[in-house]
């Protein structure tokens, strides 16, 4: 395997600048996650990697080696797609061996690492079969043996697991994960799914408007966001945002609402808190926020409280429901929160 780096890499369609000054490296072995929302240029600089789009300015080097200018085929990367684009006609031995058809490698010597490639991604019993008689994880699992067969420098995903249900893409990720470990295999994996990224990445690189948001390892971005941006994009529920002011421990908005923050005095500050550290009291008082609706999800509950045309949501465990159903007065307080500067959004020293 090898690393792979972008320096300085910018792209344009006519007047307007997709990719905008991209320094990123990939450590050899890696799984890097590009993740952000549509239009932020993340499959944009996964297809100037794999050669498919040029680059407008800067270079890419996989290795030692200046690919910025390369042929795909000459760059020595392997990708899976979002379309799995199986052949119909052939088993699943012949399309994870299709790739070394075009190599010196013989025919019997190619359906046999085909079959230990099957074996290795759970496919073994299934290599006489046809895709139409595969379930959409398994096509996925032929499409990445097809990639894997060719021994490529760089696995590029561009969405792969997008086409499955929920359950399938969960036990999907799970066996890819479990797969780039033991191969040790260098990938870029491109999702808008920020779940997705935070489970698979080693690091995960939030993108918007054709930059970087934030780099960093999963936890990391996810316990310490660098603007309100990557805060409210990664986690779900999303992080919940008020603007106020602190004073003696409480943050007061203008609308009359009052959150236990802790921490230093602000005259005027964004608070983020997420919504498993949004604490919820319930009190008998007739005014203040009050629970508006509640979601179920096995033992543990979304709650969303609303204070005026404010609404908050908090992450409950289910035996706690009995103390807050639909339409209590609660007093809300804070585990932990977050402190952002209320003009640029940028993430304030702790």
């Amino acid at each position: 395997m090898a690393s792979v780096t972008f320096s300085k890499v910018e792209k344009v369609y006519g007047a307007v600048t997709v990719v905008k000054d991209l320094d990123l490296e990939l450590a050899d072995g890696s799984l890097t996650v590009l993740v952000g929302p549509s239009g932020c240029g993340k499959t944009t600089s996964l297809r100037m990697l794999a050669g498919l789009e040029p680059v407008t300015s800067g270079t890419i080097h996989i290795g030692d080696r200046d690919v910025t200018t390369l042929e795909p085929r000459d760059r020595d990367i392997a990708m899976v797609f979002q379309n799995y684009a199986l052949y119909p006609h052939l088993t699943v031995r012949e399309n994870i061996a299709f790739p070394l058809r075009a190599t010196k490698v013989a025919r019997t010597e190619a359906l046999k690492r085909a079959d230990d490639i099957a074996e290795s991604l759970g496919l073994g019993k299934l290599v006489s079969r046809k895709p139409k008689d595969l379930s959409g994880g398994q096509q996925q699992r032929v499409a990445i043996g097809r990639a894997i067969i060719r021994e490529p420098a760089v696995f590029l995903f561009d969405e792969p697991l997008s086409n499955l249900d929920a359950k399938l893409r969960v036990e999907t990720r799970t066996e890819l994960l479990r797969l780039q470990r033991r191969l040790g295999i260098t990938a870029l994996y491109v999702t808008h799914d920020q779940e997705e990224a935070m489970t698979l990445s080693d690091r995960i690189v939030v993108m918007r408007d054709g930059r970087i948001a934030q780099a960093g390892p999963p936890e990391q971005v996810y316990r310490r966001p660098a603007d309100t941006f990557v805060a409210t994009f990664v986690g779900s529920p999303k992080m919940n945002l008020v603007d106020g002011a602190v004073s003696g421990g409480e943050l007061r908005t203008e609308t009359g609402l009052r959150i236990r923050v802790g921490g230093p005095d602000a005259a005027a500050v964004t608070i983020g808190v997420r919504p498993d550290d949004l604490i919820l009291t319930p009190v008998p008082a007739s005014e203040g926020p009050t629970v508006e609706l509640v979601e179920l999800l096995g033992p543990r509950a979304i709650v969303t409280v609303r204070c005026g045309e404010t609404r908050l949501t908090s992450v409950v465990d289910a035996p706690s429901l009995a103390e807050i159903p639909t339409g209590t007065t609660v007093e809300l307080s804070a585990r932990d929160v977050h402190r952002f500067d209320v003009a640029t959004g940028t993430r304030l020293p702790d």
